[in-house]
């Protein structure tokens, strides 16, 4: 539950950006709408196929000049696939995830309509092709934020997968909050932690529920607070406060842990380029 120090002002509902969060607020807007014009693009030579990050400072080690860099992060964002996360994962892949299985069909929730294959013994089966296409914005942001030296957070509540998602979030150098969610935590995070804190540029929700029918409160304090969010959406999920949703079980160890994994090396995707291209470390 620690997200490192460094000031972000704090915005509740209804009160303008000002300042430090205008900028980052039109920084992330640019991040996703050049992602998703690039995954469009993709997704036409492929027939298969916001909140918060500062733009980084070039560090007195980096062998690329700022300028350079800069450019350089232009660049990456008129790119249709950057980071190749195209090539991440197939639908095979994701079938043998078990990522196509939904709950039963009396738990529907009418916003996962459109993204339904059909039923089968009385069971949601989730189109996988629609999967797809969602999984690599999904992806494709999360590099373009880790690229641009941003904080991302893993969250999910439900206890069987609580240590699986801390070891993923820490093989990619990152963060988890796996336990009870304190009301406050981004919305009023100097109360929380006694002194101004860096909140993250980005948030996985691999199950954005507390329990069968209790939506996580992450959700709605991340958009209040601009903050966007990649989440795993079942059929009985409401899709519509998350920036990125990913139709899939959120319930199967197989599910969570192939996502999970899949979030982390997009994570190092965009690390490892940025170091490339930098000369670091």
């Amino acid at each position: 539950m620690h997200f490192l120090k460094k000031s972000a002002q704090l915005l509740l509902r209804g009160v303008v950006r000002t300042g430090h969060q205008a900028q980052r607020f039109d920084t992330v807007l640019r991040i996703s709408t050049a992602v998703s014009k690039q995954t469009a693009s993709t997704v036409q030579q492929e027939p298969q196929q916001h909140s918060s990050p500062a733009l980084p400072n070039v560090a007195a080690e980096s062998h690329i000049s700022s300028a350079d860099w800069k450019r350089e992060l232009v660049k990456s964002l008129s790119h249709p696939d950057y980071f190749n996360v195209v090539d991440m994962f197939t639908v095979e892949d994701l079938f043998k995830a078990r990522l196509h299985l939904g709950h039963r069909e009396g738990t529907l929730n009418p916003f996962m309509a459109p993204y339904l294959l059909g039923s089968r013994l009385s069971h949601l089966i989730i189109d996988l092709d629609q999967t797809v296409k969602h999984l690599h914005k999904a992806l494709n942001f999360l590099a373009h934020i880790t690229f641009r030296d941003g904080l991302v957070l893993f969250v999910c509540r439900q206890p069987q997968h609580q240590h699986m998602v801390e070891n993923i979030a820490a093989s990619c150098n990152e963060y988890a909050h796996t336990r009870w969610w304190a009301g406050g935590v981004l919305t009023n995070s100097t109360q929380q932690f006694s002194y101004m804190i860096r909140l993250p540029d980005v948030i996985i929700l691999l199950s954005t529920h507390n329990h069968m029918l209790d939506k996580h409160i992450a959700v709605n304090d991340s958009a209040k607070m601009l903050i966007p969010t990649i989440g795993v959406v079942d059929t009985n999920c409401d899709p519509r406060l998350v920036t990125y949703p990913v139709p899939a079980s959120d319930d199967s160890q197989a599910s969570v842990e192939y996502l999970g994994k899949l979030f982390a090396r997009a994570v190092m995707r965009g690390k490892e380029k940025r170091k490339l291209i930098r000369g670091e470390n």
